[in-house]
């Protein structure tokens, strides 16, 4: 009877995974130089998969002038059989999946696109956000959003077979919704931004926007103006000059002037589009291929579900369901080790993902997620050798990814080494320029490295960040630089100013600083390293001011207490609180120290938590 029940409950926990898999299923994950795509279609389909999406990123590069395109997250495709499968991934409206053909679903560590290989219209329905993911990582200028949205649905239209790839064509519905709704100023189209109503809320207005949109950026393809565009941008977000300023710079029109040529170009309905030969080297036969098992296949299924907030419940049990059978299924180890970490139960995570790395060292997001659910525990709490150790091995298995690059230089910051945070997120910044809260991280590196001339200049160019509460925290850190800068000067002078270092700020999105600008800083005064800077966590049982402006903190961290000096309460680094006070009792305390001789510690910044 045990062993009936089992089987039972089995049964119920994968059978909307395997119902769909059965029959003459085949798994397989087909590999091309750029793109890993695991299907059930069997390995011609995967092969064929891999070939179109290869070429839509070498269609990319064109469009860009890019030799080399990048992705900073990596993008796993799945191609589904038929409609019934992909049925079983669809996003739920009113309790029941909603018909779809393609699905994109967005991580920070991983994408995936679904395809339901048997339908005709697959491929648009995700081309639209794979644009925006190639953006991400190839723009090395902010850009606004009616260029972002309207190059991914000039992306979308992209057609591809084994000789070239076309891209262009403008959609029918795309005129229709313009002529029968009308078309906006081009200058309100252009002061669109993230946060605007147009943009956020579904009605006629943000239709109309997507469309517009769409049809400008094919003008300026159509008529060789896309280049142009750097100088625009620079203009109007550099120089701060106003939008017409802006479009005369760059392309000797004023927006008055745009809307009656995009609206003749619109009457007109003659577009160009452009063919792309395939590429000579990519021949998809020399792709490689690797057979899946049946649980494989289930695993994947169930990550997807994981990414979903419509089967976050259900993915845990289908990963414990799959481990049943299959103990050592490393797919299933990594996602059940995935979701009890965002379920705050770490011990778990841990165990599964020790696991998965035994089974699978080889796996970059294995080590990964080891590393971060390990520094999820606190950095205090864990052996940070180990949490930079693992974040190396999934650098090495998959460089091109930029946010193990930005966990690693986190954890650099806090063993104490702010140079090579400093390399590990410039890299970040690099892989995804676009990301201001990676810049923000390298700003505040630079700061540890004492380097403000370079932090000043990262962080005012966050000043008009578009990410909410970025510019603010962009502002305080710039507050910051300034004081370092004032005390290493004073310093140099001779006089006796204590030196301020602020802490990073845990990882968000981007833009890059040049090299000769991170690099060339032979004015800046360096001053003596000195012990190096160490991370405590505790709660503080008292505080000491009988010699002011100096204060003794007397902080417990498990069972050591720790006497912390500050040389000027009214000058140091303090984050989460407006003011220090002498009257603080039983607060929990993160501090950057140096040790001292006396075995005493110096506190660098102090956050109330």
């Amino acid at each position: 009877m045990r062993f009936l029940k089992f089987l039972l409950v089995f049964y119920c926990l994968t059978c909307s995974v395997i119902s769909c898999f059965a029959g003459d299923a085949q798994w397989v994950e087909v590999r091309s130089p750029n793109f890993s795509v695991i299907t059930d279609a069997g390995e011609k389909k995967g092969r064929q998969v891999a070939f179109q999406f290869e070429q839509m990123r070498a269609v990319f590069g064109k469009l860009m002038e890019k030799a080399n395109v990048s992705l900073p997250v990596r993008l796993q495709v799945v191609a589904l059989r038929n409609h019934k499968e992909i049925e079983q991934c669809a996003p739920v409206f009113n309790g029941k999946p909603t018909d779809v053909s393609g699905l994109f679903l967005g991580g920070e560590d991983v994408n995936f696109i679904l395809l339901d290989t048997s339908a005709e219209n697959a491929w648009q329905a995700v081309f639209h956000e794979y644009a925006h993911r190639l953006l991400d990582g190839n723009l090395s200028i902010r850009t606004d959003p009616w260029f972002e949205e309207g190059f991914a649905e000039y992306f979308s239209t992209i057609e591809v077979d084994s000789k070239e790839a076309r891209v262009g064509k403008i959609p029918d519905v795309t005129g229709r919704i313009l002529h029968e709704m009308g078309m906006m100023k081009v200058a309100d189209l252009l002061r669109v931004q993230q946060n605007s109503k147009t943009y956020n809320e579904n009605g006629d207005h943000r239709t109309t926007f997507y469309a517009e949109s769409s049809l400008l950026v094919h003008y300026l393809y159509d008529n060789g103006l896309i280049a142009k565009l750097a100088v625009y941008f620079q203009t109007l977000q550099k120089e701060k000059k106003s939008i017409d300023e802006s479009l005369q710079a760059s392309i000797e029109k004023t927006s008055g002037q745009l809307d009656k040529v995009l609206g003749a170009y619109l009457f007109r309905g003659t577009y160009r589009y452009f063919h792309f030969p395939t590429p000579v080297t990519l021949v998809a036969s020399q792709f490689t291929a690797e057979p899946m098992t049946a649980a494989d296949g289930q695993a994947v299924i169930a990550e997807i579900h994981a990414y979903d907030a419509g089967y976050q419940n259900k993915a845990l049990g289908e990963f414990e369901a799959i481990l049943q059978s299959d103990p050592s299924n490393w797919r299933a180890l990594r996602g059940a080790g995935v979701i009890s970490m965002r379920q705050g139960n770490l011990g778990k995570a841990i165990e599964y993902l020790r696991k998965a790395e035994q089974q699978n060292g080889k796996d970059p997001r294995v080590h990964y997620y080891y590393a971060k659910a390990l520094s999820r525990e606190g950095f205090d709490a864990v052996d940070l050798a180990v949490v930079k150790r693992e974040l190396q091995q999934a650098i090495d298995l998959d460089p091109g990814v930029a946010e193990p690059y930005s966990m690693l230089g986190y954890a650099q910051m806090r063993s104490g080494e702010p140079d090579k945070a400093v390399a590990s997120l410039t890299k970040a910044v690099k892989l995804a320029p676009t990301n201001d809260r990676y810049l923000l991280n390298l700003g505040n590196a630079y700061l540890a490295a004492r380097k403000p001339d370079v932090a000043i200049q990262i962080f005012h160019a966050l000043e008009d960040s578009r990410y909410p509460g970025l510019a603010e925290e962009a502002d305080r850190a710039l507050q910051q630089a300034a004081k370092l800068k004032e005390a290493m000067l004073s310093q140099n002078s001779g006089s006796v100013v204590p030196v301020v270092v602020v802490p990073p700020i845990l990882v968000v999105k981007d833009r890059s600083v040049s090299e000769d600008d991170a690099e060339n800083q032979e004015n800046v005064t360096q001053l003596p390293q000195g012990p190096p800077l160490r991370f405590l966590k505790g709660k503080l049982l008292g505080v000491d001011c009988s010699a002011s402006p100096q204060a003794i903190l007397i902080v417990a961290a498990g069972a050591k207490t720790t006497r912390v000096h500050i040389q000027d309460i009214a000058h140091f680094v303090l984050i989460g609180a407006d003011k220090f006070s002498c009257d603080w009792k039983e607060k929990n305390l993160a501090i950057n120290y140096r040790d001292r001789t006396d075995g005493d510690v110096d506190a660098v910044s102090i956050e109330v938590q």
